[in-house]
């Protein structure tokens, strides 16, 4: 839930970068912290593994400058995508404003994004939202990869909500903005 300072005239908004190991979650943020001038975001901070997989959460403070009056940052989170860090995935969706399912468009990824759209939807019950009625993006990831599966196929599998869709290339910045700009708009349109 956002949280508005009305004394400091601040809105402050959450938004969880979700999906299964490696499959460009954090890629985006370090992009998107690339990109922001240093005046407009803080520190990245990023916890991880010897495997440089990430183990808890990056965080970056995103100021977007004022509307209606008010300061509007945006914090941005991943989630860990190994299996075995499912109540950790639980905590730092808890308070969430906005989603990004983040997913590795190759063909042999498929059932564990599958499995991982899943278990959001589950954990979002569990606190209490309902998926449907709560702003909600993804981004088709990687999708440079020779094994990538056609848009078609992964809209069929795994958007059933037809929420906004976004192809991207994480690495090399392409969709990284696009995704980010609509599911902010999307928040912002919920407050």
């Amino acid at each position: 839930m956002a949280l508005i300072n009305v004394a400091a005239r601040e809105i402050h908004c959450k938004i969880v970068y979700y999906g299964i190991g490696y499959c460009g979650k954090t890629t985006n943020l370090q992009y998107v912290h690339r990109q922001i001038p240093g005046n407009s975001k803080g520190e990245l901070i990023s916890i991880a593994t010897e495997t440089e997989r990430t183990l808890f959460f990056d965080f970056l403070p995103l100021d977007l400058g004022a509307v209606h009056g008010f300061r509007t940052r945006f914090h941005l989170y991943t989630v860990p995508g190994q299996v075995l860090y499912e109540r950790t995935r639980v905590a730092v969706l808890n308070g969430a404003d906005g989603i990004v399912f983040v997913v590795d468009s190759q063909r042999d990824r498929l059932e564990e994004n599958f499995q991982s759209i899943i278990e959001l939807e589950t954990n979002m019950r569990y606190l209490g939202k309902d998926l449907g009625n709560f702003p909600f993006v993804i981004q088709w990831n990687k999708r440079d990869m020779s094994g990538a599966l056609p848009v078609t196929t992964l809209d069929r599998y795994l958007n059933r909500r037809r929420v906004p869709a976004f192809e991207a290339v994480a690495v090399e910045g392409t969709g990284v903005f696009p995704t980010l700009r609509t599911i902010s708009k999307s928040v912002m349109s919920h407050l």
